[in-house]
């Protein structure tokens, strides 16, 4: 049995959305200080809707492919929906990730939400910060 899905070996060989949005309307930045991963997610908003987003990654395979799938999950899609994209859909989107690897997924779920926190705070906008509590508690989980 293969240890990477298709899908996951698709993305982390063709990553979608890799780049910089330099007028970004949120960034956030996650990085895991154990593996070592970094990942910083770019948001451009149109109308409440994700209308681009960008990443960059330093990581291994899973954490690219992580990156690269959640990006597809969340383009075009209204903030709301954004926010609540899960590691597991992540996961499950990738047909599955070995169980040592299961924290690139919740690093992008992490990015997405600093991103989305980082727009928030650039344009104002309010929000319960309990929606947003993990992004103050984990280590490098906030926009920059």
């Amino acid at each position: 049995m293969a240890l990477y899905s298709e899908k996951v070996m698709d993305h982390f060989r063709n990553p979608r959305n890799v780049g910089v949005i330099e007028d970004a309307d949120g960034v956030g930045e996650v990085g895991n200080a154990v593996c070592g991963d970094i990942m910083k997610i770019y948001l451009k908003i149109e109308n409440n809707t994700v209308s681009d987003v960008k990443f960059e990654t330093f990581g291994c395979g899973s954490a690219i492919a992580s990156s690269s799938m959640a990006t597809e999950l969340i383009k075009g899609k209204p903030l709301e929906q954004a926010l609540q994209l899960t590691n597991r859909a992540v996961t499950e989107a990738l047909d599955g990730l070995p169980a040592h690897k299961l924290h690139c997924s919740v690093l992008a779920q992490e990015a997405i939400r600093a991103a989305v926190k980082d727009y928030y705070d650039k344009c104002g906008i309010r929000y319960d910060p309990k929606d947003f509590a993990d992004c103050d508690s984990h280590e490098g989980c906030h926009g920059e």
